[in-house]
């Protein structure tokens, strides 16, 4: 077995062995709203649960060269954004918008997304998800070093949840009608393949 210092490696050796190591990752597409109203919208795979009393997600919003990306930004202005689950139906349309455009273009208008309005804060979302989760901001770090941060790692607490019917069952949410994808490493990504389900010890 490989044993490797990621202090010799690059950051770029580092995130290979990241990417490709820790996978099937959930894929998160953030609608945020700049303080001119302009709807921005971007995947993001560094994405997971962190609590559910109270309800908790994270998003780690990598910077290119030390700049921040337009959603942390945005984030941590407004302090209010929505988390949409991609899935089978939306990856396309949703993977068009990792296109990098200047802050006063909407990549929701450049896939064609349909903007939704929230319930219970001012951003909105898309029509096209079967789940999207409105969010406040709870907390917001800079990690990476003090001088050049490499990432922006936001915690959001989820306020509002909306769920596709069809996909909604006694509280359960159906995997398969969800069809959610994941991220691997490259340009590769993976559908839910099969299921087992296995009894936790007492």
């Amino acid at each position: 077995m490989l044993s490797i210092d990621t202090s010799e490696n690059s950051e770029r050796e580092n995130y290979k062995f990241l990417i490709g190591s820790i996978i099937p990752r959930p894929i998160a597409f953030v609608t945020t709203m700049s303080e001119e109203g302009i709807i921005n919208g971007a995947p993001f795979s560094y994405f997971n649960i962190v609590s559910s009393n109270p309800p908790m997600i994270s998003l780690s919003i990598q910077r290119a060269a030390g700049r921040q990306k337009d959603t942390a930004r945005n984030i941590i202005e407004l302090k209010e954004f929505v988390v949409h689950i991609v899935d089978e139906n939306n990856v396309e349309k949703i993977n068009q918008t990792a296109a990098s455009l200047p802050p006063n273009e909407s990549e929701i208008e450049l896939a064609n997304l349909t903007p939704v309005d929230s319930v219970k804060i001012s951003v909105p979302g898309i029509k096209e998800a079967k789940i999207r989760m409105e969010c406040k901001l709870e907390h917001s770090l800079e990690l990476g070093g003090q001088d050049s941060p490499g990432c922006d790692l936001i915690i959001g607490k989820v306020v509002q949840f909306h769920i596709e019917e069809g996909i909604y069952e006694k509280g359960r949410i159906d995997p398969m009608g969800l069809g959610a994808v994941s991220r691997l490493a490259g340009t590769n990504y993976a559908k839910i393949g099969e299921i087992f389900s296995m009894e936790r010890p007492k």
